[in-house]
């Protein structure tokens, strides 16, 4: 009954929330785009999309339709791989920022391994820098970690602001030294907070170092000090401090995709597509 070409192109604007960046990512000119998704409602005999100048949003049969359609496609395409015997193998080493936790991710790997269920999987979960290194001593072909703005290296897949973040009983009096939640070095997020607090001739001590991204919310939720996130990732039960505290501004970071060269290509742009295809998906779940 639902064509799959027409499904993929109504998932990709699910996704993307945007008609023109959903035809980028499928090869497709917008007005295409626009009559695939016309074809799918007409088949439907529903709205499934709802636009006007500002904004583009799915009603709430878009939003069946769309779970429908990763059914669907997900199927087809293991049919496909079953019957025509192609289906992807190979071993996929991917690290990943362990913010990037808080995301939709795990939810986007849980699907990758679905749909290509004969690549062994092996994730790393770590500091950006640690993974960074370890992908350029070849032990993984892919990472999906955080970055200065503007680095220029691998695949952009989103830019976020960096905040001042901590429990909303927490207050700082001015020239107090601000108590920092912190990741160990070397740390990008640890190096700007204090670059910025020095550069401002505020004073700051360290109140907890942490590991990883579970240690630094505890901490931050038991008042401990103020932490950095990117602003999309707040936990729902800390605040932006970055207004209501004098501190500096952090600026920008950038979370891209880095890959091996030398690593087996199959996988790795499978997974790339899977991620940037999911880029709008990337909401905080803590």
């Amino acid at each position: 009954m639902f064509d799959p070409v027409l499904l993929k192109t109504f998932v990709t604007v699910a996704e993307t929330l945007n008609f023109t960046q959903a035809g980028q990512l499928l090869g497709l000119s917008q007005p295409t785009v626009s009559q695939h998704v016309r074809k799918l409602e007409s088949a439907a005999g529903r709205n499934l999309v709802s636009r006007d100048t500002r904004e583009v949003r799915l009603t709430d049969n878009g939003d069946a339709m769309l779970g429908f359609a990763r059914t669907i496609l997900a199927a087809n395409d293991q049919a496909s791989s079953y019957f025509t015997g192609s289906a992807m193998r190979g071993r996929l080493r991917f690290g990943s920022a362990d913010d990037l936790a808080l995301t939709q991710l795990p939810q986007i790997l849980r699907d990758f391994r679905q749909l290509y269920p004969h690549i062994n999987l092996e994730l790393t979960v770590n500091q950006s820098q640690v993974l960074t290194r370890r992908l350029t001593a070849g032990q993984l072909d892919l990472v999906f970690v955080r970055q200065s703005a503007g680095s220029g290296i691998g695949r952009l897949v989103r830019r976020e602001r960096l905040v001042w973040v901590g429990h909303r009983s927490l207050t700082i009096e001015p020239g107090q030294a601000v108590p920092l939640i912190v990741y160990q070095a070397p740390s990008l997020s640890r190096a700007l907070m204090i670059e910025g607090l020095e550069a401002m001739g505020r004073t700051w001590r360290i109140t907890c170092n942490v590991r990883e991204i579970n240690g630094m919310v505890a901490a931050a939720r038991a008042g401990m000090g103020v932490a950095s996130f990117p602003q999309s990732l707040i936990p729902p039960d800390l605040v932006d401090l970055t207004a209501t505290v004098d501190l500096p501004d952090l600026g920008d970071v950038e979370f891209s995709l880095l890959d091996n060269p030398t690593s087996a290509r199959e996988p790795v742009d499978a997974l790339v597509s899977a991620i940037v295809g999911r880029q709008n998906a990337m909401t905080p779940v803590v």
